[in-house]
């Protein structure tokens, strides 16, 4: 497994390098100014097009404006904003929340784009069942070239890229967070939360598009509004360091941050490329998943659905990722301080796992380390009681705690200082005894040393659990049930509209009337589900590797397609406004809001 996850972070290593980042970031810049600011558009025209003042029954499509952007929703507004965002802040630092509002802005440009594109070279061969995506967009806008077997070739990359993506972010990241932050609270095995969830899933998924936009159009707006009052009432509660909590967002983007209690600290470029790739997974901006939902929407006006897309980074990223960000960072969730204190102090010794007197080493040499105490052997430790303060938010150790402490070692490259994190696993016995802890291994060529006298032992918080946590600082046994419950439904409405992404990849490769190959592909999706909640998964870090891989892969299939037929997609979009300017195919009376949202309208 080790092996795994070392190859999995040499390829993101590649495809997430800075230069990529940069590259992403401009060509948002670029549309941005192409399109004359088009992100504007969005929060004013976009708004009444969700309305359903454009909405017309006699249109191709076979869902609403509202229904696209609930399933695209959907699958952004997820687990990457409770998961993604808490990884983001916990390892970049408060200074990566102003590079995820970048990529919210400029994403808005991308989002538009793509779009608008998909929207042009859509297949509506099926009035009630069109199909677009890049891949569509690389099939048939070559083939306008001449360039038939090109257009076939990239839009087969991009595909691949698209179930990959779809089965590690759309698929294994969010059972594997379910079942972490299931487990976390409730002690409920990951395997029975991922067979609930694959059920859930499946049942939603074989009703194809159409019930997929009816689920999320119902979903969407709840767990949307349900998250925000809760995160308004922490940041109320907490309102006089928000102000500070700002300031510290802006400062620490371009400035080294400085360790402080859980957070090693890190480097301004470190915090740069945490926010970016957050959000860029949360959002989906350039990453080319998006447009395949909006294809399916009931119009004839390719940028009127661009346009609508234009609002999903706003409410992603610019709102709900900077709530959640704002809810770790003013509760003090990300560089709270030890959980408990060791009665003697823990030591880092040589890790001899054979027995034989050497010291154990990697594949390349390095020693390994792990953690002693007096009275136990190597790799283990006593178990201290959680403090006073500690256990009234999570209570006592309950066993099977992911649980850490700070040793000083080599410079970590990733925060510029010397401090690591040196993991293992709270054993509590079936009376609830605290028994010890199951230290895991150090790499490092010099010998470490446990920081801050050997004393401190703190709890590790993963993906979702730390959002979990900041809720509890703020109400002890918020986090626990608001935290949970809206993961679930963020995870299920995600799967659900990812699932029809990677279907549509399966129907460019397989063919539209290949029934056998979409079904096999939904029942290995679902049994996927079931596979990834078996908690393979362990740290933040391999949590990323996992979802950098299918969102980096994307971009890079997605972003030359973007630039090649960028023009066409800009043209379109100053057309359509010159057409509105002049009084062309004006709005209608708004339907009622009930219609629009069961897709009455259409």
């Amino acid at each position: 497994m080790d092996n795994l996850w070392s190859l999995l972070n040499s390829i993101n290593g590649i495809i997430w390098h800075n230069y990529v980042l940069y590259a992403v970031l401009g060509v948002g810049v670029i549309f941005t100014i192409w399109s004359g600011f088009g992100q504007f558009r969005a929060l004013t025209h976009g708004v009444a097009v969700v309305r359903g003042k454009y909405d017309d029954k006699n249109d191709p499509g076979a869902i609403n404006h509202f229904q696209a952007l609930s399933a695209a929703l959907s699958a952004t507004v997820g687990l990457g904003n409770i998961a993604g965002v808490g990884t983001a802040v916990a390892l970049g630092g408060p200074g990566a929340v102003f590079w995820m509002w970048m990529i919210g802005l400029f994403g808005m440009a991308l989002k538009m784009t793509e779009v608008t594109q998909s929207m042009l070279f859509r297949d509506t061969e099926d009035p009630e069942n069109p199909h677009g995506g890049p891949m569509f967009v690389a099939k048939r806008g070559f083939a306008k070239m001449g360039l038939k077997g090109l257009g076939a070739a990239i839009g087969g990359i991009f595909v691949v890229t698209l179930l990959i993506s779809t089965i590690t972010g759309g698929n294994m990241f969010q059972a594997w967070s379910v079942g972490e932050i299931t487990e976390n609270y409730f002690h409920v095995p990951s395997v029975v939360s991922g067979i609930i969830l694959a059920v859930l899933v499946g049942m939603v998924i074989i009703g194809g598009i159409k019930r997929i936009g009816a689920v999320a159009g119902r979903i969407v707006p709840f767990m949307c509004g349900m998250y925000f009052i809760a995160a308004v009432i922490v940041l109320i509660m907490n309102v006089s360091v928000i102000p500070e909590m700002l300031k510290l967002i802006v400062v620490e983007a371009f400035n080294p941050s400085k360790a402080d209690g859980a957070f090693l600290g890190g480097t301004a470029g470190y915090a740069l490329l945490w926010g970016m790739k957050r959000a860029l997974f949360s959002s989906e901006s350039g990453q080319g998943s998006s447009p395949i939902a909006h294809s399916a929407a009931k119009t004839d006006e390719p940028v009127r659905e661009g346009i609508v897309a234009g609002l999903e980074p706003f409410i992603d990223t610019i709102v709900v990722c900077t709530l959640t960000a704002l809810v770790i960072l003013s509760t003090g969730a990300f560089n709270r301080g030890p959980e408990a204190a060791f009665d003697s102090p823990v030591r880092v010794v040589a890790l001899d796992g054979d027995g034989d007197g050497a010291q154990d080493q990697t594949p390349d040499g390095v020693p390994l380390w792990t953690i002693s105490q007096d009275g136990f052997e190597a790799g283990q430790s006593s178990l201290p009681g959680r403090t006073e303060k500690a256990a009234k938010i999570s209570g006592a150790f309950q066993g099977g705690e992911d649980v850490f402490v700070i040793v000083e070692a080599h410079e970590n490259a990733n925060t510029g200082l010397k401090l690591h994190r040196l993991g293992g696993e709270a054993v509590v016995d079936q009376d609830g005894q605290r028994v010890r802890v199951d230290w895991g291994s150090f790499s490092s060529k010099e010998t470490p040393v446990v920081a801050n006298g050997g004393t401190e032992l703190f709890v590790d918080y993963p993906g979702p659990s730390l959002t979990g946590h900041a809720f509890d600082r703020a109400i002890p046994g918020l986090g626990k049930y608001l935290v949970t419950f809206a993961a679930w439904l963020f995870a299920l409405s995600t799967m659900i509209s990812w699932s029809y992404y990677g279907e549509q990849g399966v129907v460019f490769l397989f063919g539209l009337h290949n029934k056998g190959a979409v079904l096999l592909y939904k029942l290995i999706y679902c049994v996927v589900i079931v596979v990834a909640a078996f908690g393979f998964i362990r740290t933040d870090a391999q949590l990323d590797s996992i979802t950098a891989l299918g969102t980096g892969v994307m971009l890079w299939a997605n972003i030359p397609i973007m630039l090649i037929f960028g023009a066409q997609a800009m043209r379109a979009f100053h057309s359509y406004f010159k057409r509105m300017a002049a009084g062309e195919d004006p709005p209608h009376e708004a339907p009622p809001i009930t219609d629009v949202v069961e897709g009455h309208d259409v």
